[in-house]
């Protein structure tokens, strides 16, 4: 089985001498049954056990976003993606040996991020209400930053822009949450985070990236070295899942 081969979003000469590449696939997570119940072969028990929760539909969709990174990283490595083994970061960051990846998912969308020699984080999420956006961003964000939420004409769009810049700057570095909420991440992208504070040592870039309809996006690397998202969708491969007869 192969990741899906799509074009990339931005220019085909890749990135420049001195910037990373780290690429990405948007994973649609409403699949076909048989699309299911093939990438829940992959899983191991403890995934299984996750996917078995008590609703259903977010069951299924656990079990294609993790079915899609078992695909891309063991793509990537050469490796039987069923046999790929998970270990555990201090804050339960899931990391392979031999490649930095992490994964997000909102609703009926995940991302997968797969880069070489540098730890990255991804976040994707769903547009929120607009009342719900305000009194989040006063609770959670900088002064600063809360009110040009209130200020913006499109305030949900503006959280949840802030919000997956710092959700993967913390999965980046494998942190907790709440010590990325205090985090000065406002302004144009990519911004040069200097100074993570307790997450751990700087720099670390983030950047937005693009995403379909009522999404945003943003992914982050640690290290000062610029990079380049090559942002793909992901597509289940011919060859995993026949349709029932």
């Amino acid at each position: 089985m192969t990741p899906d081969a799509a074009p990339d979003t931005g220019p085909g000469t890749g990135p420049a001498q001195g910037v990373d590449r780290i690429d990405v696939w948007l994973v649609p997570t409403d699949q076909p049954e048989p699309v299911v119940r093939a990438l829940r072969a992959l899983l191991d028990p403890a995934e299984l056990a996750r996917a078995d929760g008590p609703d259903p539909r977010s069951g299924r969709r656990f079990t294609v976003a993790h079915g899609a990174v078992r695909l891309l990283a063991g793509a990537r490595l050469g490796r039987d993606p069923a046999r790929l083994v998970w270990r555990r970061g201090p804050h339960g960051k899931p990391e392979l040996d031999g490649i930095a990846v992490n994964q997000s998912a909102s609703g009926a969308l995940a991302a997968v991020a797969l880069a070489e020699d540098r730890a990255v984080g991804v976040d994707v999420e769903e547009v929120r209400d607009a009342r719900a956006a305000v009194r989040l961003a006063r609770r959670y964000f900088p002064a600063a930053e809360a009110a040009s939420v209130e200020a913006d004409p499109l305030p949900a769009e503006r959280f949840t822009e802030l919000w997956c810049r710092r959700e993967a700057c913390v999965k980046a570095y494998g942190g907790r949450l709440v010590q990325g909420f205090g985090l000065p991440l406002a302004g144009p992208a990519p911004v040069l985070l200097a100074d993570p504070g307790a997450l751990g040592p700087g720099p670390c870039r983030v950047d937005d990236l693009p995403a379909p309809g009522p999404f945003r996006a943003a992914l982050a690397a640690v290290g000062a070295r610029p990079f380049q998202a090559r942002v793909r969708p992901w597509r289940a491969p011919n060859d995993l899942a026949m349709p029932d007869s």
